[in-house]
């Protein structure tokens, strides 16, 4: 018998790797809770921490925007280089990407074009420069916002962001999602890393069972973008030295489906 004893140990929060996602866009995430995630990412990057953000398809349509972040010149050309294979290898694959996002429920929720997406999403990233540009699971090498070339199936990229070091995810649930749905809720969790979940439509203020922090207040005019930044902060240093989110104690079980036979847009 192998008895394991852990005890608390204090770090510093340069320490923290951050995994950012966002899914179901709606009209309303690149103006609540997608800025509210970016300003959390921008105060820890200050303080010498890292973020991770991922799905190279909502890049697509906003590269050159985040290219003028890029620390250098080799980060910029890096980025549109990995944007570039991954919209070719959609072309090859025959797929018109345009037809297929913004998808059913972003439209349903708001959205209209591909680019509309894509610059909400970009929202999350905060306004840090971008430090460099990762291949799937892929450990950073230096502090600071990276971007990880991935996929969109969520399991996929979360793994391969936990395999790069993330201790934590926050995951921006939109309202283009079916939030409705007995399973819905529990989109976007990891068995081995601890999931915030955020949310800024009001229509779900009142059925918040697996979402940690509420950001539409921000719509509704009663909190601004910093100050539920900020309170996001507080939840995401309170869940990285122990405290359960809201989704750990969820009896949802989600499948976590990592097989695929082909090119996952």
């Amino acid at each position: 018998v192998w008895l394991m004893i852990t005890a608390n140990e204090s770090v510093d929060i340069s320490e923290l790797i951050l995994g950012l996602e966002c899914g179901g866009s709606d009209a309303l995430s690149g103006l609540t809770a997608n800025p509210a995630l970016g300003v959390a990412s921008d105060l820890l990057v200050a303080e010498g921490g890292t973020a991770i953000f991922t799905e190279t398809a909502e890049v697509i349509g906003a590269e050159h925007i985040m290219a003028k972040r890029a620390v250098n010149e080799e980060v910029r050309n890096r980025l549109l280089q990995v944007v570039g294979r991954f919209e070719q290898m959609i072309i090859e694959q025959g797929v018109d990407i345009r037809g297929s996002q913004p998808n059913p429920g972003n439209i349903k929720a708001g959205l209209s074009t591909l680019e509309e997406k894509s610059l909400g999403a970009m929202f999350k990233t905060g306004s840090m420069p971008l430090a460099g540009v990762l291949e799937y699971a892929e450990t950073p090498a230096a502090p600071g916002l990276h971007l990880m070339d991935s996929t969109a199936w969520t399991p996929q990229l979360m793994m391969g962001m936990a395999a790069a070091g993330a201790q934590v995810f926050i995951f921006s649930a939109g309202g283009g999602m079916s939030a409705k749905s007995p399973g819905q809720p529990g989109a976007g969790r990891v068995p081995i890393v601890p999931v915030l979940k955020i949310t800024g439509d009001p229509a779900v203020k009142d059925d918040l069972e697996f979402v940690d922090i509420y950001a539409g207040g921000i719509i509704e005019g009663t909190e601004k973008v910093e100050d539920v930044g900020s309170r996001f902060v507080t939840e995401l240093l309170a869940v990285a030295s122990g405290k359960v989110t809201k989704q750990e104690l969820s009896p949802f079980r989600e499948i976590l489906d990592m097989y695929t036979t082909g090119p996952l847009l």
